[in-house]
């Protein structure tokens, strides 16, 4: 049975999160920037005559369907590289999937997860550059964050 692994995560860990993916063979990521809350409700910032709440943060949805067998590992990856062991770090939910269709191709089911051919990109994939800082600076800039 195939499973969709939805992981919220901070921005600046996509990094980490995404290298550590590749490392165990996830060849397809998909990642949709969104604002979003938890359990934290936002956080206090400091304009230039007052300090105001942003209710909702940036944050990185990062999508894979994957095997049923593969779940637990990639879960421990996503987890162990997008903690930071404060509030806001984040949630994963795992879904099953019905079925699968390649638009190229029309082939439907598990099949659609193998890479075949021209497009094979096992063992190719090299870890992505390392743009936490670009995030922390970016961040830091757009809501001046205050301790």
């Amino acid at each position: 049975m195939l499973k969709k692994v939805e992981a919220y995560i901070r921005l600046e860990k996509l990094t980490e999160v995404r290298s550590a993916l590749v490392e165990i063979g996830v060849p397809a990521i998909d990642t949709v920037e969104v604002q979003g809350h938890g359990r934290q409700t936002g956080i206090r910032l400091a304009g230039r005559h007052s300090s105001y709440t942003v209710d909702t943060l940036p944050r990185l949805r990062l999508t894979v369907v994957v095997s049923e067998d593969d779940v637990a590992q990639i879960v421990e990856a996503i987890r162990e590289n997008a903690a930071t062991g404060t509030q806001g770090d984040g949630a994963i939910y795992i879904c099953p999937v019905d079925n699968i269709v390649r638009v190229s191709t029309g082939e439907q089911g598990a099949d659609v997860l193998v890479y075949e051919g021209d497009i094979d990109i096992q063992g190719m994939l090299s870890p992505p550059p390392d743009l936490s800082d670009f995030f922390a600076f970016f961040l830091e800039r757009k809501y001046r964050i205050e301790d």
